[in-house]
């Protein structure tokens, strides 16, 4: 096990987990199972919510573990040589912004809470249940997987810091938490404006190809 690491492992670090992050799951598993897509549905992103929305929720189930373990992967391929929470960290951060922001989607991509979630587990295994708890109650409750998105999101850090993880845990889960909100923005003016849509399944067998 190696602990020493420099501004190369970081960069190294940064750019295999976004390249792992940018795998397009949503986009590719719909167009193998469905021959469509997805991008010119709904609201046309590649995400889990959209994906159910639109094909059900075999298919989301699928694309939401894929997501999740993309992240998982990128830093744990790290891990296996070096035991450094700072680079684990970096690592997580370049898989997320990779959802986000892909590079075989010209930088354009989901809203990263699958990819986060893979993330905590990995990274935080006490912190993950407690916030996708608050995701379902939210979701059960009202029926808006954005808000329970946003919220389980913005309560993620603090669970962090009161179970103790270490400091660039927390400040990791702070970060995908801001850019988790960012992602959500034009949900946050919908909730605002009483515009969202609740969630209920699609069914691929009513599209039009």
């Amino acid at each position: 096990m190696f602990n020493e690491v420099g501004i190369f492992h970081f960069v190294l670090g940064f750019v295999l987990g976004h390249l792992c992050g940018s795998i397009p799951s949503g986009l590719w598993i719909v167009q193998a199972l469905h021959g469509i897509d997805i991008r010119n549905y709904g609201s046309k992103n590649i995400g889990t919510t959209n994906v159910f929305r639109t094909v059900g929720p075999k298919t989301a189930v699928m694309v939401l573990l894929a997501d999740a373990l993309k992240g998982i992967v990128a830093v744990w391929l790290v891990s296996a040589y070096f035991h450094n929470p700072v680079l684990d960290v970096v690592t997580a951060l370049g898989a997320l912004l990779g959802h986000n922001y892909s590079v075989f989607l010209g930088f354009k991509g989901g809203k990263g809470v699958a990819t986060a979630l893979g993330l905590l587990v990995f990274l935080m295994p006490k912190v993950a249940p407690c916030s996708f708890g608050v995701w379902l109650v939210l979701v059960l409750a009202t029926r808006y997987v954005s808000l329970g998105s946003i919220v389980a999101a913005i309560v993620t850090p603090f669970l962090a810091w009161y179970m103790e993880y270490p400091l660039a845990y927390v400040i990791f889960s702070a970060i995908a938490a801001f850019f988790v909100v960012l992602r959500h923005k034009e949900n946050i003016q919908r909730l605002l404006s009483g515009t969202e849509s609740k969630i209920k399944p699609g069914n691929a067998k009513n599209l039009q190809k």
